[in-house]
């Protein structure tokens, strides 16, 4: 049996569709309004559960920090993943003494298909002995694989040194995603595999995928990867010092945005499934180019639903 685990924040997403992002002072009505529980962990694991075969015989997990566990709002994001699901939140660190949980308000707007995104979060972080205690329940002979959002880095460093140190064979990836945000590049330097963000690498002076990935340094990754919106996504063979590009396929360039929200999220889901689950039937160029269609399938689309469906006859074939 397969472990694979994900360490991230856990939010309820408020999305408000509008024709056009507002000017300020401006008042404007929206088109829509959704809620759905989000966070760049959950919604990997939203997708990946649509992806997951049961000959796969992986175990998912989503370690976040979530208000009381009779609260309303855990109640919701614990219903939110479907009574079926096979994602425990046994791990996670519920807060007793907090109602609320993680909140995100997005305005979406219609003519460009960007989304601005103000997040409120008053539950306290993943502390490293909490991460540890989680850590011991687990046997050096599991076949783990830990990945983490590249958020709080001084924490999130030592979280990974433990695991290095207790579960020396575990596989660590890591996202790389605010830009600005102090400690990213030391967290790249501890992962096996590293994810970078467009924004990220812009912020840092790349121009293009290809120019993150081969600029900056990973001292133990052999896979590192970098989105880049409509231009795809592109991976780099550490070993190799090889970059291979995967365009968005020409057809669905032409298609309509919907909905962005989560569409990193998504690709990451796809590269997960591809390392952890067809690492031996499916060659990393072949997982590339599957993560960039299910994230180019999702952009098409309000949420995450159907994607597995949408994408099965990758999922039943062991293309390579």
């Amino acid at each position: 049996m397969k472990h694979l685990i994900l360490i991230g924040a856990c939010y309820l997403d408020t999305i408000l569709s509008v024709p056009h992002y507002p000017e300020e002072d401006e008042k404007l009505r929206a088109s829509t309004l959704t809620i759905r529980r989000g966070g760049n962990c959950p919604n990997s694991l939203e997708v990946l559960q649509q992806l997951v075969q049961p000959q796969d015989a992986i175990r998912m997990y989503l370690i976040s920090p979530l208000p009381s566990k009779s609260s309303p709002a855990a109640q919701r994001i614990k219903a939110s993943f479907g009574e079926s699901s096979p994602v425990s939140l046994e791990h996670s660190l519920y807060r007793e003494t907090y109602t609320e949980a993680a909140s995100s308000y997005i305005i979406r707007s219609e003519h460009s298909g960007s989304r601005t995104l103000v997040n409120y979060n008053d539950l306290p972080e993943m502390t490293v002995a909490e991460f540890e205690a989680i850590v011991q329940r687990f046997s050096p002979d599991d076949e783990t694989w830990w990945h983490f959002e590249g958020r709080i880095p001084h924490t999130t460093l030592k979280c990974v040194r433990t695991l290095r140190d207790k579960l020396p064979n575990a596989q660590v990836s890591i996202e790389v995603e605010k830009p600005g945000r102090d400690g990213l590049r030391e967290l790249a330097a501890e992962a096996n595999v590293v994810f970078y963000s467009k924004s990220w690498a812009e912020n840092s002076g790349h121009g293009s995928a290809e120019s993150c990935l081969m600029s900056e340094k990973q001292q133990k990754a052999s896979l590192a990867f970098c989105t880049w919106g409509a231009d795809g996504a592109a991976m780099c063979q550490l070993a190799k010092q090889q970059v291979v590009h995967c365009p968005v396929e020409s057809r669905a360039k032409s298609d309509t945005v919907v909905d962005s929200v989560g569409a990193g999220d998504t690709f990451i889901a796809g590269m997960l499934y591809s390392l952890v689950c067809r690492n031996k039937t499916w060659h990393v160029s072949h997982g590339l180019s599957f993560a960039v269609h299910l994230a180019t399938t999702k952009v098409q689309r309000e949420g995450f639903q159907g994607l597995g469906a949408d994408v099965h006859d990758w999922l039943v074939g062991n293309a390579s």
